[in-house]
């Protein structure tokens, strides 16, 4: 077998076949997706949601708003790893197999995030401290870059024909419930992630790690869900049949099919940029800012709001794209978020903690439409011989450039700018979003191929 696509072997399986778990084991599967994927993004965005406590431990700055932009800069430099993380994990994961990758990135991301944890402050050891947090930063960087395509993929593989959308909905649902879990934690801490407790001694002074630290018991809960699971269906006859490919990166970019499946798993995601890490993640902060000025408590309940809102929406999300198609549901959120983002933060930019509430949860129902389908869609862009590589590759690169330095972005440009910035920000990721999914063929009532 070459490193380039070529005909399938003899005895190979078809080139356009799905081979779909038995029905008895899709929950296993869901589980185990689910659960790694949670514990993936509680330990991803923690980070985020306790960036306020971790610019008063770390950095010895005059300013807050200068240690806070350090922290946003350490938060965005995790996403450039997180291509290698693709590439290595990718490679591993189409020559390996899924199962054994997400074992791995589940416990690299567990250790990473228990390590903050247990840091020294700046305090006790100096500029050594923040050197060692953006170090497990990368770390947890990595890790996620070979998560989300490795779960996406693996969920896609083992669902039956006609619900690739639904099921691999749930492990949306999942990151968000685990983007909400960490916002409940922030506001459970919240009266300790002030400088007057931190440095206040007694329990205050450490409380902050303690959202850190939770990452011990949920790692092992993952590690020991995902060690008993099977590889997927197609990995699986594609490995019996003598079809792996020996370097799936090099053959990603060997065909100008695969080369442009790549651009559009760049470019569709556009408006990750704008929802996830500028509506979610970077949130609680811009609420808490002082062109709002609300406290910690209330900037962490509006974002919980708008986390229920979404994990409502998306399994409808999913389920509609598996009738109408991928393409029409992503391009449907992205009108509509061009068209709804500078209205919602109008409403959001009141003050006012209901009309707050209210715009947040519409932006986050728009969302839904994009976020419940896009994995999907990336993932039935390529055959299994090379998916994990290339869907995590383009993927990845997307969010580093687009996403995980949204928040850093946010937090410089909204002073010179002003507070409706995120929302053009949003606009334009979701005109980009759309201009990039008008290209692409639309593959959700096919079956996944194997081999080009």
């Amino acid at each position: 077998m070459t490193d380039t696509i070529s005909p399938a072997p003899a005895g190979s399986v078809p080139t356009d076949q799905t081979h779909a778990a038995p029905s008895g084991s899709i929950r296993k599967v869901v589980l185990a997706g689910c659960v790694g994927i949670f514990v993936e993004l509680y330990d991803n965005g923690i980070f985020a949601f306790m960036a306020t406590a971790l610019a008063i431990v770390f950095f010895d700055v005059s300013k807050s708003s200068d240690a806070l932009l350090l922290v946003f800069a350490g938060y965005a430099i995790s996403f450039f790893v997180r291509p290698l993380g693709a590439v290595i994990c990718g490679i591993l994961g189409d020559k390996i197999g899924r199962q054994k990758m997400l074992v791995f990135v589940i416990m690299l991301i567990s250790v990473a995030t228990a390590g903050i944890g247990i840091l020294p402050t700046y305090a006790a050891i100096g500029v050594a401290a923040p050197v060692l947090l953006v170090a497990l930063r990368l770390a947890q960087g990595f890790s996620v870059g070979g998560e989300a395509a490795g779960a996406m993929t693996f969920l896609a593989e083992h669902s039956p024909e006609g619900k690739r959308g639904l099921i691999t909905s749930y492990a949306q649902i999942a990151s968000f419930l685990a983007l909400l879990t960490g916002t409940l934690v922030a506001y459970t801490m919240s009266p300790w992630l002030n400088a007057s407790a931190i440095h206040g001694g007694g329990f205050g002074s450490w409380a902050w790690r303690i959202p850190f630290l939770i990452a011990i018991p949920m790692g092992l809960i993952g590690w020991y869900i995902r060690r008993a699971i099977s590889d997927t269906p197609n990995f699986g006859k594609l490995k019996e049949s003598g079809g792996l490919s020996r370097n799936p990166l090099k053959e990603a970019f060997a065909t100008s099919e695969h080369r442009r499946a790549m651009l559009l798993a760049l470019f569709i995601p556009l408006m990750n940029g704008s929802g996830y890490y500028v509506l979610f993640s970077y949130m609680p902060t811009f609420l808490k800012g002082d062109k709002i000025g609300f406290s910690t408590g209330t900037a962490l309940i509006v974002t919980a709001a708008s986390l229920v809102a979404i994990s409502i929406a998306i399994p409808f999300m999913g389920a509609l794209s598996d009738k109408l198609g991928r393409k029409k549901v992503i391009a449907s959120a992205a009108i509509a978020m061009a068209v709804g983002a500078i209205p919602c933060y109008a409403l959001i930019a009141t003050g006012s903690f209901a009309l707050a509430v209210l715009g947040a949860c519409i932006m986050a129902v728009i969302f839904a439409g994009h976020t419940a389908v896009i994995h999907i869609l990336i993932v039935e862009l390529f055959p299994t011989r090379v998916r994990y590589s290339a869907y995590g590759l383009g993927y990845n690169i997307s969010s580093a450039l687009f996403g995980g330095t949204a928040p850093l972005l946010m937090t410089w440009l909204i002073p010179h700018f002003g507070i409706y910035v995120p929302a053009v920000y949003a606009v334009a990721t979701a005109l980009g979003t759309l201009a990039a999914v008008s290209t692409v063929t639309d593959r959700a009532h096919l079956p996944l191929r194997d081999t080009l």
